[in-house]
């Protein structure tokens, strides 16, 4: 899952990531991120920070509260990458946080080291 309020960065990772043979779920909130998490399960979720409504510490934390989440990995996706961003980001429960722009390595990178399941 992609969560991004931008649609440029949805479609960068989606396009990326579908390129490798995943099937990618996006939303362009927090509020949306959670209302899909129930339907699609996803094995990792790529969440940006700053976002309306529902920002991405305050959903990453919803997730990894809730007992049916709480092992799915949650990546922070942020322009911003300061000691304290990343901070908060573990905090929240995150797992890694990633600096954009990123690459499709680092997509990658994230999902083999998170995701235990195979494709």
């Amino acid at each position: 899952m992609v969560v991004d309020d931008s649609r440029t960065i949805r479609r960068t990772a989606e396009t990326l990531l579908e390129r490798e043979g995943f099937t990618v779920v996006t939303a362009d909130d927090g509020f949306e991120a959670l209302s899909k998490l129930v339907d699609s399960e996803p094995d990792i979720v790529f969440l940006d920070i700053m976002m309306p409504r529902l920002d991405g510490y305050q959903t990453c934390s919803v997730i990894k509260s809730n007992r049916r989440f709480r092992s799915t990995p949650v990546i922070m996706l942020s322009s911003k990458d300061g000691i304290f961003d990343k901070a908060r980001g573990k905090l929240a429960g995150s797992e890694q946080f990633i600096t954009k722009p990123f690459t499709r390595e680092d997509l990658l990178e994230a999902i083999h080291l998170h995701v235990h399941t195979t494709r």
